[in-house]
């Protein structure tokens, strides 16, 4: 099976401010997930856009596919976790709700929402336990 890696470089300095460079550009996230008042955002809602954006380019290509016309689609994502930071941190809970705009029948649209749901590469590295591995490199500098 021929592999493709997706890679991200994420950095911050004495301003704090995390940024993220991608192949196409840059995020930035907010360092606290707890922040009220931000101006990027966090790093749950992160997640969950990257979510939302794999749904709706699939939903939009599997639409086409199966022949259905798709006006609009609205894709609302929210994640539930513990209020408690001595349980489990990160979601307990994604609930995803689509709201396609098109002329289909029902039975089409739940075959539509199966197949984005099989295809979404999100999904299944959410749902299927994917290893991570987490690396320390430190920088040092020699002594002569």
């Amino acid at each position: 099976m021929k592999t493709q890696s997706v890679n991200v470089l994420g950095y911050t300095g004495q301003n704090s401010q995390f940024v993220v460079k991608t192949s196409n550009t840059d995020l930035r996230i907010s360092q606290s997930a707890t922040q009220y008042v931000q101006q990027t955002p966090n790093p749950y809602e992160y997640i969950l856009a990257g979510f939302a954006g794999c749904i709706n380019a699939l939903g939009q290509a599997v639409a086409k596919e199966l022949g259905i016309v798709l006006k609009s689609l609205q894709v609302e994502i929210t994640g539930s976790m513990s209020a408690l930071p001595s349980e489990r941190p990160g979601f307990d809970k994604i609930e995803i709700t689509l709201r396609p705009a098109a002329a289909a029948p029902l039975a089409t649209l739940q075959q539509w929402m199966d197949e984005v749901q099989f295809r979404s590469p999100v999904y299944d590295t959410l749902v299927s336990n994917t290893p991570v591995s987490l690396n320390l490199f430190k920088e040092y500098t020699a002594v002569n």
